[in-house]
């Protein structure tokens, strides 16, 4: 099967091609050029218009439409699945919350389930936030569970699915040996709810830290004194940092500090989306506790923020606007940051030899039209339509 994408403009890290084609030949993207140097195709889709950009790629979202990852079922997560395809998302990770050991397992064994047959967008593992958190610093996440990192259940854990990527406090007892451990495992470790100092910070990086969780929130803030977690994301040179760009999480002033100060390279676009996106406004039960939605921003009762009704490709167009950062830098922090962070070859860029796993998006408002995993159309909005010409 091939499919040509013809007449759009392509935005891949560091490219932008004004109008350009795309021939895609089986699962991969096998030519780029004018359309009319590029072979017939089985399917063709007019882009003009339109942008094609990488697959969006969100490491961090606890759930959508309804459903959770903690659901623990292939079902739950087939229908996450199908409405990240409307924000453009190709590849995910469910998100845990702070649970039972039994609760984090169900939720392993959906995602288990799910890979089984995974027909829409892509699910290489989970992202386990928590339990390994400062109880001090929990958030929205569940005190009552909060523990002490535990190697021994993180690997029946990945026992059931694999886990690409775990959020942990590295202040607490045994988190640095833990941190170390996991990259022996090929597992990313990323610092969340946490009080840690700077120092601390610099030892779990010598240990194999990569990432910080949701930056700013819930981490020690900035100050004059002790710079802390907040400070180190902004002047280490290594470390990759996950942002909500919902102008709630990250105030627009500070999306355009971040933007300012933390090169693209550095930076992830996630949603922390949970059940409660893409639903009325509400109360919605997340990690055994209640969440009220009013105006699409989810809170506990005490007034903590619980996660978002953020889509992901309204974190590229907020961030986009507040910052001003071209598209052709900007988009790498949507899915080639977060591929090559998670070494996921083969994705996060539009290039030959690539995964045609693609997003094509309307050139004013960045909302999707079109999705694309491995060469195939697997959602498409109604202002989008997929010939078949004659070979």
């Amino acid at each position: 099967m091939s499919l040509l994408i013809r007449d759009a403009r392509i935005i891949s890290p560091g490219v932008d091609l004004p109008c350009a084609s795309l021939w895609i030949q089986g699962d991969r993207i096998a030519r780029i050029g004018s359309a009319g140097e590029l072979p017939r195709a089985s399917e063709e889709i007019d882009a003009s218009g339109l942008l094609v950009v990488p697959g969006f790629i969100d490491i961090h979202t606890h759930g959508v439409a309804g459903v959770s990852a903690m659901d623990g079922t292939g079902e739950a997560l087939r229908a996450m699945a199908a409405a990240k395809l409307t924000e453009g998302v190709t590849q995910f990770l469910p998100t845990t919350w702070t649970e039972t050991p039994e609760a984090l397992e169900r939720a392993m064994h959906g995602i288990a389930a799910y890979r089984e047959q995974p027909d829409l967008a892509r699910v290489p593992g989970a992202h386990v936030e928590g339990p390994y958190l400062n109880p001090k610093c929990v958030g929205a996440q569940n005190p009552a569970f909060v523990r002490l990192p535990d190697l021994a259940e993180v690997d029946r854990l990945r026992a059931i699915a694999p886990i690409r990527l775990v959020s942990v406090a590295v202040e607490m007892e045994g988190a640095i040996d833990f941190v170390r451990q996991l990259r022996s495992w090929g597992i990313v470790s990323s610092l969340a709810h946490t009080a840690a100092t700077y120092e601390e910070f610099l030892a779990a990086k010598a240990a194999g830290l990569t990432h910080l969780t949701h930056f700013a929130n819930q981490m020690s803030p900035l100050h004059h004194r002790a710079i802390g977690i907040v400070g180190a994301g902004l002047l280490d040179n290594d470390v990759m940092v996950e942002v909500i760009a919902d102008g709630i999480h990250l105030c627009p002033d500070m999306l355009r500090l971040v933007g300012k100060l933390i090169p693209a390279e550095r930076l992830m676009l996630i949603t922390d989306s949970i059940s409660a996106s893409g639903q009325p406004d509400g109360e919605y039960m997340e990690g055994g506790q209640r969440v009220i939605v009013r105006d699409s921003v989810c809170r506990l009762e005490s007034g903590n923020l619980a996660g978002s009704t953020l889509r992901f490709d309204r974190a590229l167009a907020i961030f986009h606007e507040s910052t001003g950062i071209a598209l052709s830098m900007l988009i790498a922090a949507t899915s080639w940051n977060q591929a090559r962070s998670l070494r996921l070859e083969g994705f996060g860029k539009v290039t030959p030899g690539y995964f045609a796993d693609l997003a094509l998006l309307d050139a004013q408002t960045l909302a999707p039209v079109t999705t694309i995993v491995g060469g195939k159309v697997v959602w498409r909005g109604e202002k989008i339509s997929v010939s078949s010409p004659a070979v």
